[in-house]
């Protein structure tokens, strides 16, 4: 008499296969609501810095701000919500703000960003 042996097999089931693809699929969809608002902070960082290189009187800094932001698209944060000071000779312009990613039912997802020029 000669016994078989059974090999086991392996992988991942097709319930195992549709649930690892619905959790992928899922944080996706995130993440492709959150690039968007990376991509902004960044144009929000360059737009500050550039505004704390170029303006010297905080009048002339939110100018500068407000073009930059037209320019960027930029509508999370607006020139009257910088902080403007000054650090010995240097003048510093921080924000912060935050954004709100709707994701389901009443869900939110909430994005804090804050910054300030070199």
């Amino acid at each position: 008499m000669s016994v078989q042996r059974r090999s086991r097999q392996r992988g991942i089931s097709f319930i195992g296969l549709v649930f690892l693809a619905s959790i992928l699929a899922m944080a996706g969809v995130v993440a492709a609501q959150i690039f968007p608002t990376a991509i902004e902070y960044m144009a929000v960082q360059k737009a500050a810095q550039k505004a704390a290189n170029e303006g010297q009187t905080p009048s002339e800094i939110r100018s500068i701000f407000d073009k930059a932001s037209q320019i960027d698209d930029i509508k999370s944060i607006v020139s009257k919500d910088l902080d403007i000071s000054k650090q010995g000779d240097k003048i510093v312009v921080a924000y912060s703000y935050q954004r709100e990613i709707h994701l389901l039912g009443p869900a939110f997802l909430t994005l804090k960003y804050e910054g300030r020029s070199k």
